[in-house]
C-alpha cells in the first residue's frame, strides 16, 4: 500500500491593514498612513495602492512611501512628564497643542502614547513605537496600578475619605479604586494619593465628583513601580534597562510588569 504524506498546513500570516502596518513599523500614525495611501504615495511590493484597509504582512511585504523603503524603526520607550493643557493624541482636529509637541527637535520615529491623560491632567505618560509592549501595559488582565496625586477643593474628613475609597457608580459603570490616602492638607484644600488598576475615562475625576468634592489638580506619579521622579515638566527621557524589568504591583516579586520582545 502506498501512503501519501500529508502536507503541512501553511503558517498563519500576521496580516494587518496597510495603514496599521505603517504605524506598527513606526513610520507614522495610522491616521497619517491612511492619508498617505489615499494620496497614492504608498507602494506594496512595487505596486501602487490606494486602499488603507488592504491586508499585508508587515514582516514580509515590501512597503515604500514616495519611493523610499519603510523598515522597522528602532524600538523606543520614553517617559514624558505631560504638562497640563496639552492633549494626548497625535493630531487634534481642534488645533490644540498635543503631547507630540514635547518631542519636537528630537530624532525619533513616530511614537504613540500608552493610554491617555486628559487635557487638564499632568504627569507620567509613556510613549513608544512598540505596540505589543503598549498592549501588555494596557491589558486590563495585567492589573497595572496607576498612582495619582490629586488636589481637591476641601480638607477631607473621614466620611469623605471613606466615600473616595468606596469608588463610585456612574450610570452603568462601576468605578473602583485600590486605595486613597491623605498626603497633606492646607486651610482650604488637600492632596490625596489615589491608586487605580483600571483605565476608564476620567475615572479619578468621576470618583472625586461622586464623593462630593472637586479636582483642582491631577498628577499621575507612578505606573506599576515606574516613578515619574524629578523629571521636569514637558521633558522626556528613555527608560533605563532596569526600569523595563520593574515588578508589577500585586504580582510576585521578580515578575516583570513589562517584557520587551
Amino acid at each position: 500500500m502506498r501512503f501519501l504524506r500529508r502536507r503541512p498546513a501553511p503558517a498563519a500570516t500576521a496580516s494587518v491593514s496597510l495603514a496599521r502596518a505603517l504605524s506598527k513599523l513606526g513610520y507614522c500614525s495610522r491616521t497619517q498612513a491612511e492619508k498617505l495611501v489615499r494620496e497614492g504615495r504608498v507602494t506594496v511590493d512595487g505596486h501602487g495602492v490606494r486602499h488603507p484597509d488592504l491586508r499585508v504582512d508587515p514582516q514580509r511585504a515590501r512597503l515604500a512611501v514616495d519611493g523610499q523603503p519603510v523598515t522597522a524603526a528602532r524600538r523606543i520607550y520614553l517617559m514624558l512628564n505631560k504638562p497640563r493643557g496639552v492633549v494626548t493624541t497625535a493630531n487634534d482636529p481642534e488645533g490644540r497643542k498635543t503631547v507630540h509637541a514635547c518631542l519636537e527637535g528630537l530624532d525619533l520615529p513616530h511614537l504613540a502614547p500608552v493610554g491617555r491623560l486628559d487635557m487638564a491632567s499632568e504627569g507620567l505618560l509613556l510613549m513608544t513605537n512598540d505596540t505589543r509592549w503598549a498592549q501588555r501595559i494596557l491589558d486590563p488582565a495585567s492589573g497595572v496600578d496607576k498612582t495619582y496625586h490629586v488636589q481637591i477643593d476641601r480638607v477631607p474628613d473621614e466620611a469623605l475619605m471613606a466615600r473616595l475609597r468606596g469608588g463610585a457608580i456612574d450610570g452603568d459603570e462601576v468605578l473602583s479604586i485600590r486605595s486613597a490616602a491623605l498626603l497633606r492638607s492646607g486651610e482650604r484644600n488637600a492632596w490625596v494619593e489615589m491608586v487605580i488598576d483600571e483605565g476608564r475615562n476620567r475615572q479619578i475625576r468621576r470618583i472625586v465628583e461622586a464623593a462630593g468634592a472637586e479636582v483642582l489638580r491631577l498628577v499621575r506619579v507612578r505606573i506599576g513601580e515606574l516613578e515619574l521622579g524629578d523629571l521636569a515638566k514637558g521633558a522626556v527621557r528613555e527608560l533605563r534597562s532596569e526600569e523595563m524589568a520593574l515588578p508589577l504591583a500585586g504580582h510576585p516579586a521578580g515578575e516583570p510588569w513589562v517584557r520587551v520582545a
